[in-house]
């Protein structure tokens, strides 16, 4: 079962620190999850994710039905023995996938689509998320919901809340384990109506946990902010709030600012097999010229692997020479940037200085010189 504890709260902001407890360990909150589609992070060992310190790591539902299928996963043992990673595991629905597909049908039961490997025509609604879920084995794991695309309609949007709400209550009549968590999902596009409507609805479900899905498709930051804003008082306090597929590290402190708990992304990892680097002063991409003589670390405050032990010359020569160990080296590092990041934010909280802490990391990182 999964158990939440709220340690502090900052004064000046509706920052906050927790604890989420499963069945397989205890996770700090303000988290990142990182993200490892295929039950592996890209170019990452599992020892290595742990040594960045990881916490929880997500894998992706669709993927992992498609192959190797969850039939086999569940033969395994489940995700943590399949994939050797025994701390808490997340797993998506599905939904954000399906909806993402260029030839889908979504009808009132689920969602038609064709299947990428096998070329059959596939169904997947909330009863068949669940099942696929249960049988993955993720501590926690999440209802399938309509992922809305940006823009929508205040109509087509209302009508789709209806849609999840139904959706979530049929998500958790198929829950069939105690020792997994379900999360329901609000959406409601950039309405502040409809996602008070549908927190308010998800809220009476009472589920372990809720997040907020429909925020990454492209409406920007300030409308991120903004829907974050008007959701997260109908969200319970007593429950962990996770804001799905959140992203840079402007998004996450912005939105553990206005209370959110756990974040997950692919872009420190997709980033980083494109020599995009993450540093205390911005964003470095390795393959400029400039940095073919550069012998200092990627970010001379990064105590990960990478930065201890290689150059800024040195992985520029890798990536030059097309060599596997470049997307490793800067996966490392990236995956420690982010956790680094969110383990700073969790003791501002604890301080009681989040807002000081939040303005001097963006302002080093140079955010502000990007956007005045």
């Amino acid at each position: 079962m999964l158990e939440f504890e709220l340690i502090s709260k900052d004064s000046g902001t509706r920052a906050r620190r927790g604890r989420v407890t499963t069945p397989h360990g205890s996770i700090e909150t303000p988290i990142f999850m990182p993200v490892g589609t295929h039950a592996a992070l890209k170019a990452m060992t599992p020892a290595q994710v742990e040594e960045c310190g990881a916490q929880i790591i997500l894998a992706n539902t669709y993927h992992l039905h498609l192959k190797p299928g969850e039939g086999l996963v569940e033969k395994a043992g489940g995700l943590h023995s399949f994939m050797h990673w025994d701390k808490p595991i997340l797993t998506d629905s599905g939904g954000f996938q399906v909806f993402s597909l260029p030839k889908k049908t979504i009808g009132e039961d689920g969602v038609r689509f064709r299947n990428e490997v096998t070329g059959k025509e596939t169904f997947l609604g909330p009863k068949e998320a669940t099942t696929i879920q249960n049988r993955l084995g993720a501590d926690i794991f999440m209802a399938f919901d309509e992922c809305i695309p940006y823009p929508s309609t205040h109509d087509y949007a209302a009508k789709s809340i209806k849609k999840t709400l139904r959706w979530a209550e049929a998500c958790l009549k198929a829950h069939s384990r105690n020792d997994q968590a379900l999360f329901g999902i609000v959406q409601g596009s950039v309405y502040e109506d409809l996602r008070r409507e549908c927190a308010e609805q998800l809220s009476k479900m009472d589920f372990p946990g809720y997040a907020i899905g429909g925020v990454s498709v492209g409406e920007g930051l300030e409308l991120l902010k903004k829907v974050v804003e008007y959701t997260e008082p109908f969200l319970p306090e007593n429950k962990p709030r996770y804001l799905m597929g959140v992203g840079l590290p402007e998004d996450i402190l912005e939105s553990i600012d206005r209370g959110m708990d756990m974040f997950d992304c692919v872009i420190p990892t997709r980033y980083a097999r494109s020599a995009t680097l993450f540093t205390k002063r911005g964003k470095i991409r390795l393959t400029n010229r400039r940095y073919r003589r550069d012998f200092y670390p990627v970010d001379p405050s990064c105590d990960c692997y990478c930065c201890q032990n290689f150059s800024r010359a040195y992985l520029h020569h890798l990536f030059n020479s097309n060599e596997v160990l470049s997307a490793t080296l800067s996966a490392i590092h990236n995956v420690r940037f982010y956790l680094n990041m969110v383990a700073e934010a969790r003791q501002a909280i604890e301080e009681n200085n989040y807002s000081e802490f939040k303005n001097a990391f963006l302002e080093e990182y140079g955010f502000f010189d990007q956007n005045s």
